[in-house]
C-alpha cells in the first residue's frame, strides 16, 4: 500500500498578511464553486463546507452580515474591497491583535475571542478614522474570485484548510519564527528581524539543523533575502528564486527534499514586491505563486512533491473564527519560554536567562516597539518583575493565531477538500519531521511541532487523484495599484 513516503518532496510558499476571511471568507459563493457554506458549523466529516463569512445574494449581490462595532457602536459590515492595494498597512502586533479578538479583554482571548475589536484597533491606530464609509474600514473587507482568480482555481480544484491558525497571536517575524522553529523563543514584534551576528540560535535548534542532523536536503529561495538568515548565515542551502525555477524544471542539481520560497518582501523597496503585504497589488503575489505552482507541476517532481501555499499571520484582517488553544501537551509555552522572557544560545550563560537573549529588550530599529515592552503593555505585572515568574493571567504562547489560509496543491491532494483539523504553521514541520526523518518517537523541535495535528487527511497517498489535474496560471496585474513605498 502506498504511504506518506510516496512523497519526495515537500515545498512550503508563504507570502505575507491576509486572514482566511479576507480572501476565502467568500468562497462558498462563488459562481460554481463545489463548497457550501456553515449552517451554522461544518460537521467535521462533511469536506465539501466551508466555514465562511455569512452571505446571501440579494438580487445579485452578495451581502454578508460579519460585522465589528465602530467607535459609535454602528456596526461596520464586511464588504467586498474596491481596491486590491490597501493602504495604509493594518495593525497586527501582538498587543493590536489580541485586541482585535478581544478588545475588552485582551488577556483573555483564550477563553473567549469575539473578533470583536478590528474596527476599533484599526481606527485607532493604522487607518485613522475621520469619517464612515460603507468601505473605510478595510480590516474587515474581502477579496473574491473576481480578485483572485488563480487562488479560487487552486481552492476549488485541490484540497485547502478551513482551520489552519498562524502560530502566534501577532505579527510577522515572531510567525515566521514558529515556521522554522517552532516557537519564537519569547519574541514578539517584527522589529526583531535584525538577528545577532550569526543569526538567533533558539535553544532547541531549527528546521535547519534537524535537517543537516540527519542527511535530509533543502533549500531556502528567495528573491530579495532568505528568511533563514535569521537564524544562520547565508550558505549553500540560500540559493535564488532563479535556481529553483531550473531545478524544478530538471535542469541542474535535484530538487532538494524540502523547499522553503521566500518572496520579495519589499525590503529596499516595493518595485519587485510580491509578498501580498499592503499596500502591495495582491496579483502580484498571485503571480508569483502561480509561477511557483507552474514550474513544479510542469516538471518531472510534480508526480512525488506536495506545495503548501499559506500566510505567515492575518495582517489586521478581520477573521471571525476562534483561535483554539495550542497543541503543545497543555503547557503554556512550547519551550518553557514566555513572551518578552526571550532566551537563546547567543552568548550564554546570560542568553538563556529570562529576558536575556538577543534583541529582546532592545532591537536595532525601534527603542519602544521591544518584544519586552510589548509584553509589559499587554501583562502590566510583568514590569514589575521581567524576569521572574510569568503572570498566570497574562496572555502566552498557549493559543495559535488567527487563521490564515491554506492550500495543498499536489497530485496526493483530495479534489475539492476542505479540512477542519484545527493546525498551526508547525503542522508542516511535523509532516516534514515524519516523512524525511521518521523514527519512534519522531525527532522535534519544541512541543509544538511534537503535538501538531497530523497533516494527512487533505492527501491521498494510495491513489494520487490529483496527479492529472491542470493548473492555471497568473499573471501580474493588468493595472497596478502598487503605490510607491509609504512611510520609512
Amino acid at each position: 500500500m502506498a504511504t506518506l513516503g510516496n512523497v519526495n518532496h515537500v515545498i512550503i510558499v508563504m507570502q505575507e498578511n491576509h486572514s482566511f476571511d479576507n480572501y476565502f471568507g467568500v468562497l462558498p459563493f462563488a459562481p460554481g464553486s463545489p463548497y457550501h457554506r456553515a449552517t451554522p458549523f461544518c460537521s467535521i466529516t462533511d469536506h465539501s463546507c466551508v466555514d465562511s463569512l455569512s452571505c446571501y445574494h440579494v438580487k445579485g449581490v452578495l451581502t454578508c452580515s460579519n460585522a465589528n462595532p465602530d467607535v459609535n457602536s454602528v456596526a461596520v459590515k464586511a464588504f467586498h474591497s474596491p481596491t486590491r492595494c490597501i493602504v495604509p498597512d493594518l495593525d497586527h502586533g501582538w498587543v493590536a491583535t489580541h485586541k482585535e479578538l478581544n478588545f475588552a479583554k485582551p488577556n483573555a482571548t483564550l477563553a473567549y475571542s469575539p473578533s470583536n475589536g478590528f474596527v476599533r484597533v484599526n481606527d485607532a491606530t493604522e487607518q485613522i478614522d475621520t469619517g464612515e464609509t460603507p468601505t473605510e474600514d478595510q480590516t474587515i473587507s474581502y477579496f473574491d474570485q473576481t480578485d483572485l482568480p488563480f487562488y479560487y482555481g487552486l481552492a476549488e480544484t485541490f484540497a485547502i484548510s478551513d482551520r489552519q491558525f498562524s502560530s502566534v497571536v501577532g505579527p510577522t517575524i515572531p510567525n515566521r519564527f514558529y515556521l522554522m522553529a517552532a516557537t519564537s523563543f519569547g519574541h514578539l514584534t517584527t522589529n526583531d528581524t535584525v538577528p545577532p551576528a550569526g543569526g538567533y540560535k533558539p535553544t532547541t535548534g531549527t528546521i535547519f539543523d534537524l535537517l543537516d542532523a540527519h542527511g535530509v536536503t533543502w533549500a531556502d529561495y528567495f528573491e530579495e533575502e532568505p528568511q533563514s538568515f535569521l537564524f544562520r548565515a547565508p550558505d549553500t542551502h540560500t540559493l535564488p528564486f532563479s535556481v529553483f525555477l531550473s531545478q524544478a524544471a530538471g535542469i541542474g542539481p535535484p530538487l532538494p527534499s524540502v523547499v522553503f520560497i521566500d518572496p520579495n518582501l519589499g525590503i529596499t523597496g516595493t518595485g519587485l514586491e510580491d509578498d501580498e503585504h499592503p499596500p502591495t497589488d495582491i496579483q502580484r503575489g498571485q503571480a508569483h505563486v502561480s509561477q511557483v505552482i507552474n514550474a513544479v507541476r510542469n516538471g518531472p517532481y510534480w508526480k512525488d512533491s506536495i506545495i503548501f501555499v499559506t500566510y505567515d499571520e492575518h495582517g489586521g484582517f478581520y477573521d471571525h473564527a476562534k483561535p483554539p488553544a495550542a497543541d503543545q501537551g497543555g503547557a503554556r509555552t512550547p519551550d518553557g519560554i514566555a513572551p518578552g522572557q526571550c532566551a537563546d544560545l547567543s552568548a550564554p550563560p546570560g542568553s538563556i536567562m529570562p529576558g536575556g537573549g538577543a534583541e529582546c529588550a532592545t532591537n536595532p530599529i525601534s527603542t519602544t516597539d521591544t518584544s519586552l515592552k510589548d509584553a509589559e503593555v499587554l501583562c502590566p505585572q510583568l514590569a514589575r518583575n521581567p524576569t521572574g515568574p510569568y503572570p498566570a493571567n497574562c496572555a502566552s504562547f498557549d493559543q495559535f493565531g488567527v487563521r490564515v489560509p491554506l492550500i495543498a496543491v499536489s497530485p496526493f491532494a483530495k479534489p475539492a477538500y476542505v479540512s477542519h483539523v484545527a493546525r498551526d504553521h508547525t503542522a508542516m514541520l511535523a509532516l516534514i519531521e515524519k516523512r524525511f526523518i521518521g523514527g519512534t518517537p519522531v525527532p522535534h523541535l519544541t512541543a509544538r511541532d511534537q503535538n501538531a495535528a497530523s497533516l494527512e487527511d487533505p492527501f491521498d497517498f494510495d491513489h494520487a487523484p490529483s496527479l492529472n489535474t491542470p493548473v492555471g496560471s497568473a499573471s501580474g496585474p493588468a493595472a497596478d495599484c502598487t503605490p510607491a513605498r509609504v512611510g520609512p
